[in-house]
């Protein structure tokens, strides 16, 4: 398994064809206490740059990006009664989606852990 971070402070760790999808750790601090988050469905086709659902916090309202072309094969139905588990564990067990990759080059795209520390400065 190898983990990925995108500039929108998403992270994907990629098995295979399968990556699980997540907001990084430093984004749930930005946010503050999250109070409520909206999902895709199973099924849902996505493109790199697309809006995939939006996390609501008590300072604001930011839009998930997709980091890469893929389908929702999972949502993680924790989020609908306790969406505030996003602070808790935000690179962990409060992930938002399980996707099928459709385009693997782009992950290319995406930084390191190292990259990402740089990236937040």
């Amino acid at each position: 398994m190898t983990t990925y971070y995108s500039e929108e402070h998403e992270w994907l760790t990629v098995e295979g064809e399968t990556a699980v999808v997540g907001i990084t750790q430093h984004a749930a601090d930005q946010l503050g206490e999250i109070v409520f988050v909206e999902q895709k469905e199973v099924g849902d086709d996505f493109e790199k740059g697309d809006d995939i659902g939006v996390i609501e916090s008590v300072k604001a309202a930011s839009e998930i990006y997709a980091a890469v072309d893929g389908e929702v094969t999972e949502v993680n139905g924790t989020l609908e009664e306790n969406p505030g588990a996003l602070n808790d564990s935000p690179e962990g067990d409060a992930w938002i989606y399980k996707i099928k990759l459709t385009n693997i080059d782009q992950l290319e795209e995406l930084m390191d852990l190292d990259g990402y520390k740089a990236f937040i400065g």
